[in-house]
């Protein structure tokens, strides 16, 4: 290949070259749930068929995947050929360019399954073929793009993915008419859709939630994606957690104000309330009010995504999630159904009447049985 010619883009991989790219998207999915707010990214190092060093990004702040396999392959790096999960950056932020790391260690060739959608850190493929280095370009931007979902849809809208996730009756019944709601699902169920956690920057729940419960809103059981092959695997996070609180009516002893909650209240709450919600540990944010007098969802999703919060998942209740799905903001739909009929109780959602001609549609992307639970897995259908 000419010294400074443009990166290749191939329709079809050589079955050579897939099964290496697949390896490096599945070294990728260890970190799952640690990396935020950077992307899931593998990579492998082959030389004669054989490879000689492999690694992923395990989370912020430490070394890239190019540098844990380049660091693995030593001398074996020089000729080799890298299969990266994500384009290299090139960009110095915490870390160093992968794109000149790669130059310097003297690989060959460096195929890429799809291109850094980050402005600040794309580049690399321009610069390693400047280099004289061969670069392929696999185009698997969709399956890159599902496996670092949340970090694609926060580039793309400027604003903070959001997964709404929710168990309910076959009815659409998240409590019943006393307002119970322990539990509706399974314990399968419950521990997976617990484990959304670990992948979400801010858990986001409303007032109505923390009063009726008062959770802590942590990752309490262990990870259901583990680093497989790590020796000391990181500890589990805890989700900053979010209260959407109109009125400042979160009481001060709430458990999620000892873990430093952030609380959006509406402009005008009581400032007494919010004093003490301060005083208390609490971090409290005036936003504006829509229509209905609610804290305005576009405004909070504008805050959060200036504070780097690219992912939250939304655990309720159904005034809020009915806020969300009328503000257009809800980017998957995570919904357990148990095989249940309360009648009378909570629905899924409240507050949110588009009719329905004016119904958003959905594509199902999974039904999968869990336990005795019905699992499934929703994105919004584009409009034609």
């Amino acid at each position: 290949m000419k010294r400074g010619s443009a990166p290749r883009f191939v329709d079809r991989l050589s079955e050579y070259d897939r099964r290496f790219l697949e390896r490096a998207l599945a070294l990728a999915e260890r970190a799952r749930g640690h990396t935020h707010p950077n992307p899931l990214v593998g990579a492998v190092l082959v030389k004669d068929g054989k490879i000689v060093g492999e690694g992923f990004h395990p989370r912020a702040g430490e070394p890239h995947a190019e540098i844990y396999a380049l660091k693995a392959a030593g001398e074996a790096a020089r000729g080799a050929t890298a299969y990266v999960s994500l384009e290299p950056c090139d960009h110095t932020g915490r870390t160093p360019p992968c794109s000149l790391t790669l130059i310097r260690a003297g690989v060959a060739r460096v195929v890429i399954a799809a291109r850094d959608p980050n402005p600040k850190a794309a580049g690399g493929a321009v610069r390693l073929s400047g280099a004289g280095i061969e670069v392929v370009e696999a185009g698997w931007d969709m399956r890159v793009r599902e496996q670092n979902l949340a970090f694609f849809t926060a580039l793309e809208k400027q604003r903070p993915f959001v997964r709404f996730k929710a168990g309910t009756t076959l009815d659409g019944r998240v409590a019943d008419a006393r307002g119970k709601s322990r539990w509706i699902t399974g314990e399968a169920a419950r521990r997976v859709a617990h484990a959304f956690r670990q992948e979400a920057a801010a858990i986001v729940v409303g007032v109505g939630t923390v009063l009726a419960d008062d959770p802590l809103l942590t990752t309490r059981d262990p990870d259901f994606r583990p680093f497989s092959e790590m020796r000391e695997p990181p500890p589990l996070k805890d989700p900053l957690p979010v209260v959407f609180d109109t009125e400042a009516r979160t009481p001060p002893a709430a458990k999620v104000v000892g873990r430093g909650a952030l609380i959006l209240a509406g402009e005008g709450a009581p400032r007494a309330r919010v004093d003490a919600l301060r005083a208390a540990g609490a971090e409290v944010l005036m936003l504006p009010r829509d229509e209905a007098g609610r804290v305005s969802v576009p405004a909070a999703l504008r805050v959060l995504f200036e504070r780097g919060l690219t992912s939250l998942l939304l655990e309720g209740g159904p005034r809020l999630g009915g806020a969300f799905f009328e503000a257009g903001a809800v980017d998957r739909v995570s919904l357990f159904l148990a095989p249940k009929f309360l009648g009378e109780g909570r629905g899924l959602v409240e507050g949110f009447r588009p009719g329905l001609d004016r119904a958003p549609g959905f594509e199902t992307l999974r039904a999968e049985r869990v336990g005795e639970d019905l699992w499934l897995e929703l994105v919004p259908r584009e409009e034609a």
